[in-house]
């Protein structure tokens, strides 16, 4: 039995791929592992201590924050800082980008994007939860203090971008734009195991994930793709199911692997969306696009196309299987 490729040993293999590197992207992937182990920790132990429920505090967005939340964000900042080799940081749960300018960070060619712990409101009821995270190469001269353009890149100049899913197991998927890998943390020995090697996405599935709850708030072009989605057609396979859990990565991981498409438009509430352009879509749209799907705006507006006005912008958000979100485009279209 061949004994399974560790997370650090397959971002170390791969540094071949890019002759260029210089080991600090391997390093900040470290950095992001062991953070990732610590919120880990903690999540599993939720309940058992006083870690869930609301901080008390509102996020740059005017959410409430969970205690998770405040944790697991200074978690992530704190390993990244500490390595020397990101410049800087921006988060949802930060009103501002964060600059690190002591040691080697001032030098380093990083800025990381996140969103600490999305869905945090659902572990109360332990409902997965997941860690989002975007890597770009810096714009401003190495040395100088980082800027607002540094972060506000659009989403086709990511390094890399990926995602933890905190949930029945541990993962870490990720892409540095040569495919997407899937690594299951095992908890015995504290250990990321290469598990999901080369993901692709079904170009159609049977799924389709959105809160129907705002359904009269929607667009007409997606109310006629739900319709569209619940019709019975034996050609297509229709009616598609219904499956929303309510935290981005748990929605886009089932559907990444067993195909299908996920939803979040515009509405009379959010008339530009609800999701962060920086923090999700992006890092999301890099991931389904490497796996062989699809990720827009609307119609025509392919999600890493969208040059970024601000650091919390949102967007409408649709991704998935390519054929579905053609689909969708055509209804979008009308």
């Amino acid at each position: 039995m061949q004994t399974p490729i560790t997370l650090g040993e397959f971002i170390i293999e791969s540094q071949a791929e890019y002759p260029e590197a210089t080991g600090a992207l391997t390093s900040l992937f470290s950095s992001l592992r062991l953070a990732a182990k610590v919120v880990n920790r903690e999540i599993n132990k939720a309940g058992l201590v006083d870690i869930v429920g609301a901080a008390g505090n509102e996020n740059a967005q005017g959410e409430q924050q969970q205690k998770l939340d405040v944790f697991a964000n200074d978690k992530f900042k704190t390993a990244l800082a500490a390595r020397g080799v990101a410049c800087g940081i921006a988060s949802e749960e930060e009103d501002n980008y964060v600059t690190f300018d002591e040691g080697h960070n001032k030098d380093a060619d990083y800025v990381v994007l996140m969103d600490p712990l999305d869905g945090s409101s659902n572990i109360d009821v332990n409902v997965s939860v997941g860690t989002i995270f975007s890597i770009y190469r810096r714009v401003s001269p190495v040395g100088s203090p980082v800027t607002l353009e540094d972060f506000c890149q659009p989403g086709k100049d990511q390094v890399a971008a990926g995602y933890i899913i905190y949930g029945s197991s541990t993962m870490m998927v990720y892409s540095t734009g040569n495919g997407v890998n899937g690594f299951t943390f095992d908890p015995s020995l504290g250990v990321f195991y290469l598990s999901h090697p080369k993901m692709t996405t079904p170009s159609t599935g049977k799924t389709y994930s959105v809160n129907e709850g705002n359904y009269i708030r929607f667009p007409q072009g997606v109310k006629k793709y739900i319709k569209y989605c619940q019709e019975e057609d034996s050609d297509t396979n229709r009616p598609y199911t219904s499956r929303y859990i309510g935290s981005l990565v748990s929605d886009f991981h089932r559907n990444l692997i067993t195909g299908g498409i996920y939803m979040y438009p515009s509405s009379s509430r959010y008339p530009n969306g609800k999701l962060r352009l920086l923090y999700e879509c992006n890092p999301i749209a890099f991931l389904a696009e490497q796996a062989g799907g699809k990720a827009i705006a609307g119609a025509g507006q392919r999600i890493l196309d969208i040059r970024p006005t601000e650091l919390h912008q949102r967007v409408p958000f649709f991704v998935g299987s390519a054929n579905m979100v053609d689909k969708l485009e055509d209804f979008l279209s009308e």
